[in-house]
């Protein structure tokens, strides 16, 4: 999309970048998209938020105040999201559905006319200064820079300027290592701020690709556009559906009475970032294999003809992606009907997939997803990110309370000695200036 032009810099230009954020792009959405609302570019809402969202915004106010001895020029909020369904599918151009969440990270900032670039996060309460020169990705005690640098080095790549000098603050009220994709929210609530401090103005899915971007290029994770997509184009009591390839954004509504129940197993395994790394190569093993440059572009009979050109793993893999896509599209349907027993079924047989086929599971979420599979008014459960630990995402009805949830808990713990955290989550609106 064509950048839309610089204005003046400052907090001056708030109302600018508003206007550039609510330009729309319509499509001519067919299919899948003819049954939610299709968008490029939407209206945010910019105003203060109430309830969390706005308490973030003060709490972000008195630190940076108490920190940097100055107020911030610019607050800005990304929420954490919920893979709904659609595991592994972004990076393959397929569609997944997420849904964003009641929480996020959120980011103040100020100039600063000397060149330096100071950090304070509250995961580490300690200001951390970027030598000056040239990016240099970080490790230890300021590797959480890497990813507002990833978008600093980003910018350029979209013709825009990043910040010369600045103090930047961030606070979240998302769990570390949830599968709640917080690098993401620390990506957009961080190109969001560096956007206003400059004056310049994007369509919201610029802001995403940029994003992306800086996760890709910089941090070196090789993700879809999941997570980015469903934190920039949130929608309160609604789910985002992203097809890949354009990218192209909707939303679907989620039918009234339906709960998030996210159990964190604080589980990690020790080769996660290089198990994705390999589950992205042996599927672009099968495309190549198939003569496709993605998995989406594949059909079952495809995969069936070239199985004994493929290596096993690479097999499993492609078929996983195929038949999630195809979840993906039957959920879209399902969830226009309002059926959330049916919608339930197709969760649990995500998760089946993932476990059997992609094998991106492991046996702590494997024992939730059992005990939460037969626990009366949930619907259905499935790991949710990008697997190898993390946390399991069950829907439920109302009745389900916190204190069926503990009775989950402790069965977990009763296998594995140690207690899941336990989150009730609601949807949220996406990336905005507050």
């Amino acid at each position: 999309m064509p950048r839309l032009p610089a204005g003046a810099g400052g907090m001056g230009a708030v109302p600018k970048f508003r206007d550039a954020l609510r330009q729309k792009n319509q499509g001519s959405p067919a299919n899948l998209w003819s049954i939610c609302f299709y968008f490029q570019s939407r209206p945010a809402n910019l105003s203060p938020f109430p309830g969390a969202a706005h308490d973030m915004r003060e709490k972000l106010v008195a630190q940076f105040q108490k920190v940097f001895g100055r107020a911030p020029e610019v607050v800005t909020h990304a929420p954490g999201r919920i893979e709904f369904i659609g595991n592994h599918t972004d990076y393959n151009g397929g569609t997944v559905l997420g849904a964003s969440i009641d929480r996020g990270v959120g980011v103040a900032l100020a100039n600063r006319t000397d060149g330096q670039r100071r950090f304070f996060s509250g995961h580490t309460n300690e200001i951390f200064t970027l030598p000056t020169g040239p990016l240099q990705k970080q490790s230890g005690q300021g590797s959480y820079t890497n990813y507002a640098q990833g978008v600093l080095a980003a910018l350029p790549a979209f013709a825009l300027r990043a910040p010369d000098g600045f103090d930047c603050l961030d606070l979240s009220d998302l769990p570390v290592g949830a599968g709640l994709s917080s690098s993401a929210a620390i990506e957009l609530a961080s190109g969001l701020a560096f956007l206003e401090v400059t004056g310049q103005f994007v369509p919201r899915d610029t802001l995403v690709r940029i994003g992306k971007h800086a996760e890709n290029n910089f941090v070196g994770v090789p993700c879809g556009i999941l997570d980015q997509g469903v934190s920039g184009f949130g929608k309160k009591d609604h789910l985002v559906l992203i097809d890949c390839r354009g990218p192209r954004f909707g939303t679907v509504p989620l039918p009234a009475g339906a709960h998030f129940w996210v159990f964190n197993t604080h589980t990690k395994h020790a080769l996660v970032d290089g198990l994705y790394a390999e589950r992205h190569r042996e599927c672009m093993e099968a495309a190549q294999t198939m003569g496709v440059k993605l998995l989406v572009k594949a059909t079952p009979a495809m995969l069936e003809g070239a199985r004994g050109k493929l290596s096993p793993l690479a097999y499993q893999r492609a078929r996983h992606v195929l038949e999630e896509i195809a979840r993906v599209h039957a959920m879209v349907k399902v969830l226009h009907t309002g059926d959330l027993v049916a919608v339930g079924r197709l969760l649990t047989a995500s998760h089946r997939s993932s476990q059997t086929l992609f094998e991106n599971s492991t046996a702590e979420l494997d024992f939730l997803v059992d005990t939460l599979e037969q626990t009366p008014h949930v619907y259905g459960a499935r790991l949710t990110g990008g697997g190898f630990g993390g946390a399991v995402m069950a829907l439920t009805d109302g009745v389900f309370s916190q204190e069926k949830a503990q009775a989950v808990a402790d069965a977990y713990a009763k296998k594995f000695g140690a207690r899941p955290d336990i989150l009730h989550m609601l949807t949220g609106d996406g990336a905005a200036v507050l």
